[in-house]
């Protein structure tokens, strides 16, 4: 596994489309791979492959310590309720503002096996899927943001 450089604001291909992954290869595990190991380097809870400069539908996610979650081509299926509050981005580091997500997104996936699976996460996790999925699309959290604050 390799620790990857994260992408910062600013660069081009935080606001470009991803790719979806037609097969998974032995270039996407390492990929799922290398994204934990820099997520967990830089104290992250979630990583999208744009922030690490590959423009595919890939993210892995970790909210709680040992329970990683790798989405390969993720949607959201389902979402309800509502959240207000504080986030942040490693690709924007030293910035944070009050978001309004879903209080409960469920997401369908494909995992590193090429089997597709469906989760279903509230509070942080919810928020979470929301922010990362959002890198997919090259849409980043201060543009929906109010309240923006330097840390």
């Amino acid at each position: 596994m390799a620790k990857l450089k994260i992408v910062k604001i600013g660069d081009d291909v935080l606001r470009k489309v991803s790719r979806p992954v037609d097969t998974i290869t032995p270039r996407i595990l390492t990929l799922l791979d290398d994204m934990a190991e820099t997520m967990r380097a830089a104290d992250g809870c979630g990583l999208a492959a744009p922030q690490v400069g590959v423009l595919r539908r890939v993210v892995v996610i970790e909210t709680e310590p040992g329970q990683l979650i790798e989405l390969i081509n993720p949607k959201i299926i389902a979402f309800s309720g509502k959240q207000e509050e504080a986030e942040g981005c490693l690709s924007i580091p030293g910035k944070s503002g009050i978001t309004t997500r879903p209080m409960h997104v469920t997401v369908r996936a494909l995992n590193r096996k090429g089997e597709t699976f469906d989760i279903t996460g509230s509070g942080l996790l919810a928020r979470a899927f929301c922010h990362e999925l959002d890198h997919l699309d090259g849409k980043l959290f201060i543009d929906k943001a109010k309240d923006i604050e330097t840390r």
